[in-house]
């Protein structure tokens, strides 16, 4: 593949009000891309895309909306046509985190785990893509965590979630092998995001990331010929990634229960 000529693409960032998809959105306006921020909070959108426009000239659309409705995919499809706007790349960032034990979570905040982390991803890949193809120079990326490489007790549920966002793309970038479009999952590690607003940092060892860092990270994953099907915002990351598949399940399990420790295994859901 050729290098991405972002100044040729129009790409629909999803969680863009705030941390990654916000530090992304500044990222690519930097190299000429045009965008579409989609989040719940306009407000923050419309500063935002003023803040591009004022700084890079590039055109920018914000639509508000919660992306855990059903269906989210074909509302903004025909919001975007209504303005005359076709996406040709498109980044699935949008997410949120729960962690403590799985049975004292809450029903409804599991549902929208689970219909933003994996059904919004499904329904806009599943929209958008052929609009991807079509133009066959743009970029799917779907945000994972390294959290998808293993599972995670105290973070059942969004582990899951982003494993599955992970198998999906490793096999979406098989199918569109050849299409032109480069079909990427991106995983960050810990990031000073407001994910940890709600759910704490306190608990979580490591260095953290900022959300520039991590933009900067996935921008040139894509300037790689063929970057896909999957990366991590860090090298070192890689070798965790790889430790996980290697250690076996059991095995794999009991250190992520190390992990978590005491409070996200007895301790309250966030």
């Amino acid at each position: 593949m050729t290098r991405i000529d972002h100044r040729l693409q129009t790409t629909l960032v999803t969680g863009a009000s705030a941390g990654i998809g916000a530090a992304l959105a500044r990222r690519l306006a930097a190299r000429g891309s045009a965008l579409v921020l989609v989040a719940r909070r306009e407000d923050r959108l419309h500063d935002l895309a003023a803040e591009l426009r004022a700084a890079h000239g590039v055109a920018v659309e914000t639509v508000a909306a919660d992306l855990t409705q059903p269906r989210p995919g074909r509302a903004l499809a025909d919001e975007l046509a209504a303005r005359g706007v076709r996406v040709t790349s498109l980044v699935n960032n949008a997410g949120v985190g729960l962690d403590g034990p799985f049975a004292a979570e809450d029903p409804d905040r599991l549902h929208d785990l689970v219909a933003l982390n994996m059904g919004a991803v499904v329904d806009l890949s599943r929209t958008f893509l052929p609009d991807l193809v079509a133009a066959g120079s743009g970029f799917l990326v779907n945000v994972t965590s390294i959290a998808a490489y293993q599972p995670s007790p105290g973070m059942a549920a969004y582990a899951a979630s982003k494993a599955f966002v992970l198998s999906l793309t490793e096999a979406l970038w098989w199918e569109t092998r050849g299409t032109g479009v480069r079909t990427l999952a991106f995983a960050p590690n810990l990031t000073s995001t407001e994910f940890f607003d709600t759910i704490g940092a306190d608990a979580y060892r490591g260095r953290f990331q900022t959300p520039d860092d991590v933009a900067a990270a996935l921008v040139r994953a894509l300037d790689r010929r063929d970057p896909g099907p999957s990366t991590t915002a860090r090298r070192q990351d890689v070798a965790l990634t790889r430790a996980a598949r290697l250690l076996g399940r059991r095995a794999t399990v009991r250190m992520m229960a190390l992990v978590a420790g005491d409070r996200l295994l007895s301790g309250a859901s966030a």
